[in-house]
């Protein structure tokens, strides 16, 4: 819903938003149907369009108006001598397996149409038609009816009547949420120490949107305050920016929090709808059901219930992860799936980097179809790098090949057998532990193409096979296919195996086939030029340039760096330079670091936390501590802990207590976690944080080095220190912290290693 300019009680929405809303009935129905990729479905269109007679339309714009709603739409075509509106949509399979709430939602858009072009053309009668066509078959499926442009009139107000209540009401809010937001005001006395800075900066960069210059980096110190002064200013510039949403990306859990703690302090008069999103296997209710009305009773009779259930959410306004799961469980709907029909109707939506960034993410898609003027704010965006990355890669493992080819259906023999020799021509070719490509090997990505059409096609004959590890390996292979579609010189093709592993036969096991992103900056162009505006802020954006580097920001990105409001005095940096945490020193560091840990703990009772490079070396560390110095409390991160865990290794540190918590540099301790004052009164840092040296990690170095000249620092140093200064920062919170910061290592003593770390560092 889009309010007109000048005129705020009239808007307009799409034919497809308005059958969405009111023309959905039934279960929500996630079983498998195969459907066409973006592409083939364009491709379907213009197959079916071209068979098509001369003085057939193609892509027909129309609108039609009911009070003062607007719709807009394009017909995919019209046969003007038959007089037939055709509406095409592409499918795989048997056209039966389509579901009824899918060809309902055809049907009203197909009646739409008719009566728009009833409408236009002062008709009385019209062919209505659903034009399914099969892209592996190439067939059409025709289904038509012949309607009066009374019953089209009918239908078309009927959908508009039941839009615009709602579309009033909607209308009624924005209102009332912009009239709010020009009144907001600081919810504290005043602002931090360089807080000001910042959010004045953020504010303006808002308004310099309209002139081109979209992007905003700032970094500022943890402590000051980001969170606040980046919502603050985005929210205030809201209503005379247009602003229609902003986004709230986070990285992690912590920081998803510490935004909707800000939330609830600048919505106190209420007006601003705030939707959390978290993933879908944290927020479904039956994990051990399928995700239809046969099978949850959440899924039954969804789209029958959801009407009532967004309307009291949208009442509740703050749709955090606990409420919108009362709210959905009263209405007895799917708590994720109502979150996200409320995507739609939400002011603020605070979630993961992904929901944005992602190949297909919802966020971007919904933001480009129905054309929002959105702000996103990017909290701890140094992130946003190796997560962009890891969004556009992709391997295949032969293990789970090899499983799946011992237990798939045997019509699916055929092109597993071809995939398995092109797989073993590659282990031929590439006989060693790890190689680079020139290129994709492409014999192999037909061969997988060719298997991935094969399952779909026999998924869409047998839908009770789409389940369990035959559907999970389809998925990956579908998702390998997606990025190799885009790889280019901004990405690795790469082998790799257990070093020298064989087969029974004594040859070259199959290797894992890898596409691995390395610069994410050309794949998010669309990303940075959807959105009306974008604010990265991180404590460490340094150096700026390797971040905009690898993000592809544009040139004329404003950057801010925040001064520190901090003291010298207040944190002691020591380095250690008797201690070598160099991989063939390991050994030899444990007893001089356990040594320092124990000494400053001696000295200064009290909470610290101890970064290091791998949970081997940490555990190496703690041991070692144990044993030359028992009288120090220890406690430890230790591999996949769950959200409880995290919580209670966080609960240690508390006014009271002492001790050393042991953590993994770059984990989920080593930022967005707050403890001020004597919670935390100083840190241990082993190792630059540099990544491992290997072939992998050398590859990515020397491409770097062709592409920016600085190999070596975007590779290794650069990531390594912004995790050191991330660890650090967890010590001083506020202008009353004091503490002590140890850097364990003699490098962290030479120059090129120093001035990149804080200024203000003493």
């Amino acid at each position: 819903m889009t309010p007109l300019p000048g005129e705020a009680q009239h808007c307009a929405v799409a034919v497809r938003a308005l059958c969405e809303f009111g023309a959905k009935e039934g279960d929500l129905d996630l079983r498998f149907t195969p459907s066409p990729s973006g592409a083939e479905g364009v491709a379907g269109h213009t197959t079916v369009t071209g068979r098509r007679p001369v003085g057939y339309q193609r892509e027909l714009p129309l609108s039609a108006r009911f009070e003062e709603l607007t719709v807009t739409g394009r017909a995919d075509g019209f046969d003007p001598d038959a007089r037939r509106v055709e509406e095409i949509k592409t499918h795989r399979g048997d056209v039966n397996a389509i579901p009824p709430n899918h060809r309902a939602l055809h049907w009203a858009q197909a009646r739409v149409y008719g009566w728009m072009l009833c409408q236009q053309l002062s008709i009385e009668q019209i062919e209505v038609a659903l034009v399914y066509f099969n892209i592996d078959t190439a067939e059409e499926t025709l289904l038509t009816e012949t309607q009066t442009a009374s019953d089209l009139r009918t239908h078309f107000e009927a959908l508009c009547q039941r839009y615009i209540g709602w579309a009033r009401e909607q209308s009624a809010h924005r209102l009332q949420r912009d009239a709010a937001l020009l009144e907001l005001a600081f919810p504290f006395a005043d602002f931090r120490p360089g807080q000001r800075k910042l959010t004045e900066t953020v504010y303006r960069a808002q308004g310099r949107a309209q002139a081109g210059e979209r992007i905003l980096m700032a970094q500022a110190p943890t402590g000051i305050g980001k969170t606040m002064a980046t919502l603050f200013a985005a929210l205030k510039a809201a209503p005379r920016q247009g602003i229609d949403k902003v986004f709230y990306l986070t990285a992690k859990t912590p920081g998803r929090q510490l935004a909707l703690d800000a939330l609830k302090r600048l919505n106190s008069a209420g007006h601003l709808r705030v939707l959390e999103r978290v993933a879908r296997d944290k927020a479904c209710e039956h994990p051990d059901k399928a995700c239809h009305g046969a099978s949850c009773p959440l899924a039954q009779g969804f789209y029958d219930r959801l009407p009532e259930a967004r309307a009291t959410a949208a009442k509740v306004e703050w749709m955090d992860k606990a409420t919108l799961r009362d709210t959905a469980l009263a209405h007895t709907v799917c708590p994720y799936y109502l979150g996200q029909e409320m995507v739609r109707w939400s002011d603020v939506l605070v979630g993961d980097f992904n929901h944005y960034f992602d190949h297909g993410a919802a966020w971007h898609a919904l933001t480009e179809a129905n054309e929002w003027r959105v702000s996103l704010l990017i909290d701890e965006a140094h992130n946003l790098i190796e997560r962009t990355r890891l969004m556009h890669s992709a391997a295949m493992e032969p293990g789970a090949f090899q499983a799946l080819r011992q237990s798939a259906p045997p019509a699916l023999k055929k092109p597993l057998d071809k995939l398995h020799r092109q797989w073993g021509k590659l282990a031929k070719e590439h006989f060693e532990a790890y190689a680079v490509l020139p290129e994709l090997p492409g014999e192999w990505v037909e061969a997988l193409q060719a298997t991935c059409h094969a399952i779909g096609e026999h998924f869409a004959e047998h839908p009770a096979d789409a389940t369990g590890s035959l559907q999970t390996w389809w998925f990956e292979a579908l998702h390998f296919q997606r990025v190799a579609e885009t790889f280019g010189d901004h990405s690795l093709c790469d082998l790799s195996r257990d070093a020298w592993a064989m087969n029974k036969s004594g040859k070259p096991s199959h290797p894992a086939i890898n596409l691995r992103n390395i610069v994410p900056a050309p794949l998010l162009e669309d990303r940075w030029a959807t959105a009306h505006s974008a604010t990265l802020f991180s404590a460490t954006l340094a150096p700026m340039d390797y971040v905009a580097n690898l993000l592809g920001l544009p040139e004329d990105t404003t950057r801010l760096e925040v001064p520190s409001p901090f003291a010298a005095e207040q944190l002691q940096v020591r380095v250690a330079p008797h201690i070598s945490t160099r991989w063939s020193d390991r050994l030899t560091s444990l007893t001089p670091m356990a040594d320092v840990m124990a000494e400053q703990f001696e000295a200064e009772p009290g909470n610290y936390l101890a970064f290091f490079s791998s949970f081997d070396y940490l555990q190496q560390a703690l041991d070692r501590l144990q044993e030359r110095h028992r009288f120090v409390p220890t406690w430890a991160q230790s591999r996949g802990m769950t959200e409880p865990d995290r919580e209670a290794f966080i609960a240690r540190f508390t006014d009271d207590s002492q001790g050393i918590g042991f953590a993994v540099l770059g984990g989920a301790f080593g930022e967005g976690i707050d403890l001020p004052g004597h919670r935390l009164i100083g840190a241990f840092i082993a190792t630059l944080g540099l990544p491992q040296l290997n072939p992998v990690n050398e590859q990515m170095r020397a491409r770097l080095q062709q592409r920016f000249g600085r190999g070596y620092d975007y590779a290794y140093l650069y990531p390594g220190l912004q995790k050191v200064v991330q660890a650090a920062g967890r010590v001083i919170r506020s202008e009353t912290d004091h503490g002590t910061v140890w850097l364990m290592d003699d490098r962290f003593g030479k120059a090129e290693v120093k001035r990149l770390l804080p200024a203000w560092w003493s």
